[in-house]
């Protein structure tokens, strides 16, 4: 495969630094410090990794200026305040596009749909009746998109996702392949012993720059829709339930579920295999750390953990044991013992102090 070249000079350009060195050196791609060669161009984010960049062969590094000072070793550079921002923005300079635009000739498309003209429809997708998909927008294979549903500007939607519910998506938005929005939500009724189905009314609301990543389910909501706002990206392998509003700029790392009608707020970040139980609300910028239950609302912003932590197996056994003790014990007796154990801890220092 033929790699496209770009010059330090433009490269630095591009992320609005300051290039050093020979502006128009050749460079095909990023690499890790590790395996970089002189084609590549690769960065440094820290002080701990300055001896990894020191032996590093790369053709270019990005740093910031206190960094370059600590790499007479090297010669060419792009000087950023951010190295890690530049490498995320040097990515897409360097990620292969599809380029393709068109309607392959095994897609079906209903007469009523929309589908602009800059767009690129795979083989297998099918469109329903209503739909609209914008601007340079990307439908990869077997995509299935219901009647009634919208898809905006520069979007992408990899192969095998199903788009149904009439959901809404805005400019921008990213679904990895096998991941379902707008699937009917978890609702039923108990009535004599048996569950009632609800019928799943609402639909789903996707704002821009939202990424979802595979293998995800995004229900709508059973009268109101379930909501993502501007900027939120959920990881792989992530229920949203029936009903759920998810604030802008939130992360959802894998395995994690909300379960229906929770709201949570702006910039929080939920750790890998969270659970939230529904009907909570959960303020704005709230960090839940990795397998965090959440059961009650959390109206503070701060970071939140649960669970026991990892240990070695015989010491989580003995663990175990010790909090099965502690539950039979009644809560007042525990807290008479800790009134005894502080009563006996300032009578000790009581006595060192007219020792003294």
């Amino acid at each position: 495969m033929k790699h496209r070249q770009y010059c330090l000079e433009d490269l630095a350009r591009l992320v609005q630094g300051e290039w050093v060195g020979q502006a128009d050196l050749s460079l095909q791609g990023l690499a890790s410090l590790e395996v970089a060669q002189k084609q590549h161009i690769a960065f440094v984010n820290a002080d701990k990794y300055l001896e990894q960049a020191r032996l590093s062969q790369a053709g270019a590094l990005i740093v910031t200026a206190e960094l370059k000072a600590q790499l007479p070793e090297h010669h060419n550079f792009i000087v950023v305040p951010n190295p890690y921002l530049a490498f995320a923005m040097l990515t897409h300079v360097f990620e292969k596009k599809v380029t393709a635009r068109g309607i392959e000739s095994t897609a079906q498309i209903h007469d009523s749909a929309i589908i602009a003209d800059s767009a690129y429809i795979g083989h297998y997708v099918v469109i329903g009746a209503n739909c609209v998909v914008g601007d340079d927008t990307v439908i990869q294979s077997h995509v299935k998109i219901d009647d009634g549903v919208e898809i905006g500007k520069q979007s992408f939607i990899d192969s095998h996702v199903t788009l149904t519910g009439e959901c809404k998506l805005g400019d921008r938005v990213r679904i990895h392949a096998n991941t379902v929005v707008g699937s009917e939500g978890f609702g039923f009724a108990p009535y004599q012993g048996k569950w009632h189905r609800i019928a799943q009314l609402g639909s789903v609301q996707i704002g821009n720059d939202v990424r979802i990543g595979s293998n995800c389910s995004i229900d709508r909501g059973a009268l109101d829709d379930t909501i993502l706002e501007d900027g939120v990206i959920i990881d792989n392998l992530v229920q949203i339930a029936h009903n759920v509003q998810i604030g802008a700029n939130t992360a959802i790392a894998a395995t994690s579920a909300i379960a229906g009608s929770t709201k949570i707020g702006k910039n929080c970040i939920l750790g890998g295999a969270c659970g939230v139980a529904g009907h909570l609300t959960i303020a704005d910028n709230v960090t839940l750390t990795a397998m965090s239950m959440v059961t009650k609302n959390i109206s503070e912003p701060g970071s939140y953990s649960s669970g026991t932590g990892f240990m070695e197996n015989s010491h989580w056994k003995r663990t175990v044991v010790r909090l099965r003790q502690l539950a039979d014990v009644p809560l007042t007796q525990l807290v008479k013992r800790l009134d005894h154990m502080q009563t006996q801890i300032e009578s000790l220092e009581s006595t060192f102090k007219l020792r003294k």
